[in-house]
């Protein structure tokens, strides 16, 4: 029997975590990822890649608490391989602090980062804006490393990569049986997915190597996240704008947002600026099979898109729900055309 024949679209964060989960969960399987953008050109090369994740409207917590700690235990697994410095995943301590008690004092995901503890009143004396904290030490996923080593894993696995431009899903019909969406944005044109916009992110990626522990105001709005080879100091959330270019106005903003939190950053140097468009959809992550259909032919799409600004949070979590949907189309190829669940 020839082996199934599956395609992924998109090559960020989602679609490549999301072809590794299919080649270890779908057996039998060829597996090839088509893309337009690679790293370090793809939008999960801007994210800042904190393991701390978003509510979804439509996801459940339950749902939600599973997703992050399949994506927590996967990157934790790496952050203590041989393979962390390549990956470029690794631990990091810090705290996020609010100028108002916040509704809920223990977020659903305290349990799943490490050491998960209250502000005591001498850490918040750092703060002297801020009346309440959390510290924990959580994983920072550096996706300009964890892309490409995601990449090296799946060729080594024997999946091909393609640059490629997809005008209409279709066009991959009969070349594959079984295609994966993880276009992000490119869904508004690739699945009719007109609800879909861009939520601009602006960020700063400074040398300061002294800074050691992250920051984040509870409003998510301003961070000061510490890597390997620089701090990134953010950010915006600009929805339904298209633009790519930084913004000076902006970049200021953010720089004295930040050092008013951390004022040793007053001597940060070598400061970068970095934009990217976060694959926003309303309801939340989409995670749904459809069944297109032409002249009594049809195509299986698993649908998985919509992370908005909390992809690395989620991203294997989400990968492994993913890859279960395919392989459901694959272990049923030829039943009769279903309806759409749409």
């Amino acid at each position: 029997m020839d082996p199934v024949r599956i395609a992924v679209v998109g090559a960020g964060v989602v679609g490549l975590s999301t072809a590794m989960c299919v080649s270890k969960l779908v057996p039998r399987c060829s597996i090839t990822v088509i893309s337009d953008k690679f790293s370090p050109d793809t939008t999960s090369d801007v994210a800042a890649g904190m393991l701390i994740p978003h509510v979804y409207p439509n996801t459940p917590i339950p749902t939600l608490k599973q997703w992050f700690r399949e994506t927590f235990d996967h990157l934790f697994a790496i952050a203590n391989s041989a393979e962390a410095g390549d990956a470029g995943v690794h631990l990091v301590s810090g705290w996020q602090i609010f100028q108002s008690i916040p509704a809920e004092e223990v977020p659903f995901w305290a349990d799943v980062v490490l050491g998960f503890r209250k502000m005591t009143k001498a850490e918040l004396k750092k703060f002297p804006q801020h009346v309440f904290g959390h510290a924990f030490t959580t994983l920072k996923c550096e996706s300009p490393a964890y892309l490409p080593w995601l990449e090296k894993r799946l060729k080594g696995s024997g999946v091909l990569i393609l640059t490629r431009r997809i005008g209409d899903l279709w066009e991959l019909h009969p070349s594959f049986d079984v295609v994966v969406n993880c276009s992000g944005l490119g869904s508004r044109q690739l699945a009719q997915a007109l609800e879909m916009f861009p939520m601009r992110g602006q960020v700063l990626n400074v040398q300061a190597p002294w800074v050691k522990h992250f920051i984040r105001d509870g409003s998510g709005l301003t961070y000061i996240y510490p890597g390997t080879s620089n701090v990134i100091l953010g950010g915006t959330r600009q929805q339904g704008d298209w633009n790519l270019s930084p913004d000076a106005e902006i970049s200021r903003g953010i720089f004295s947002r930040c050092c008013a939190l951390e004022p040793s950053l007053q001597g940060a140097c070598d400061i970068r600026e970095k934009v990217g468009l976060r694959p926003f959809r309303p309801a939340g992550v989409r995670l749904q099979t459809e069944f297109l259909a032409q002249d009594g032919r049809r195509l299986p799409v698993v649908h998985h898109y919509g992370h908005g600004s909390g992809g690395i949070s989620v991203h294997w979590g989400t990968a492994l729900e993913a890859a279960r949907l395919v392989s459901e189309c694959v272990q049923a190829p030829r039943t009769p055309t279903p309806k759409s669940n749409l």
